[in-house]
């Protein structure tokens, strides 16, 4: 009958997996469902003849019999990012130890689409969500609270939303942009771009804006935006909003925001990058202009890689735990997929700012 199937390209069915075992439908259900009591004789014997016959369970109707898919849904906003790959990569390995499968999706920062990759992840049964939310507010989180209502737990990783009850595990991104920005100052500059900053119609022109702004994007986004702020604070340097980007979130966005402070009359000696494609975007407006760092222009940026270190020169970078994110991220979902009830909290991992030779004395 199995080569008949085999044949016809149809799988083989649990009622032949149990006649080929000896044994009766409910055992081998059990057995391949990994739910109920069997025989150590009795589950070896099935899935012998499982992987004889070449059957693979039906983890969808399976997850429907016993509440358990036994799947992580993990959604952030580009899976080509290296930041969130490494998040990724730790979530998938810490889960794969507990037997977990990890389904994941990209939403391009679309609060739209993260909400149709959640309810996605609802109708798969997952029994919990990783996510990096691209909401700002409580308010935008209804389908986040529609997971939590169905008890499946979620976990925040890289982002915090204020008044979500919600476990979330971060940086601190203020302390760690604060920090990058006062080694530029101890070098010298006073003068010095922010790229990557709040996405607006047009430019910012007082402090009391640029607070708003920071507290009306992400809040990844906002807390670096504060911390330079911090920092220029610290160092006695009046915040000039010319110096901060206001374009798209993009790599081209961010060329274009370089290029405008490059060309400005009084432009920055420095320029301190918040992700990866800014630091790209940067470089390639430095560039068009036949500008050298760090002979014309000093760069520190966020989200070490290792094709930071080996550029000519290489650049002074903040190195994220972007595999450890993962790791604790995927820790604190298992707790609570094991039944931890304590109050949600946030974790929050260390940074490391990585001095090379894209700085120099101003």
């Amino acid at each position: 009958m199995a080569v008949e199937r085999a044949q016809r390209g149809s799988p083989p069915t649990i009622s032949e997996v149990a006649k080929e075992a000896g044994v009766g439908r409910a055992t081998a259900a059990r057995t391949l469902g990994d739910y109920g009591y069997v025989s150590a004789e009795l589950r070896e014997r099935v899935l012998a003849a499982a992987e004889k016959l070449g059957y693979r369970a039906n983890s969808l109707a399976r997850s429907m019999s016993t509440g358990v898919s036994h799947t992580f849904g993990v959604i952030v906003a580009d899976i080509a990012n290296p930041f969130f790959a490494g998040v990724i990569g730790g979530i998938a390995t810490t889960s794969r130890v507990r037997g977990f499968d990890t389904l994941v999706l990209s939403t391009g920062e679309s609060l739209e689409l993260e909400r149709d990759a959640v309810g996605l992840l609802i109708d798969k049964r997952v029994d919990g969500i990783i996510i990096a939310s691209a909401a700002v507010t409580a308010a935008q989180t209804e389908h986040i609270r529609d997971a939590q209502q169905r008890d499946i737990p979620v976990v925040l990783v890289d982002r915090i939303i204020e008044h979500l009850p919600t476990d979330a595990v971060v940086i601190d991104n203020r302390e760690a942009a604060r920090g990058a920005v006062r080694l530029l100052l101890e070098a010298g500059h006073e003068r010095i771009g922010f790229v990557w900053g709040p996405e607006l119609a047009q430019p910012v022109t007082t402090r009391r804006e640029l607070e708003a702004a920071a507290a009306a994007t992400l809040w990844t986004d906002g807390e670096r935006l504060r911390g330079y702020l911090d920092a220029l604070d610290d160092g006695g340097i009046v915040v000039d909003p010319a110096l901060i980007s206001v374009e798209e979130k993009t790599e081209d966005g961010a060329r274009r925001s370089a290029r405008a402070m490059l060309s400005s009359p009084n432009p920055p000696t420095a320029i301190f990058t918040t992700e990866t494609d800014a630091m790209i975007g940067t470089i390639r407006a430095m560039r068009e202009l036949s500008l050298e760092f760090p002979g014309d222009v000093s760069l520190v940026g966020f989200d070490d890689t290792s094709w930071a270190a080996i550029m000519d020169p290489p650049l002074t970078m903040v190195e994220q735990p972007m595999t450890q994110l993962g790791v604790v991220a995927a820790e604190r979902l298992l707790a609570r997929i094991d039944g931890d009830t304590e109050p949600a909290r946030v974790l929050t991992l260390s940074t490391r700012l990585i001095e090379r030779a894209s700085v120099r004395k101003s």
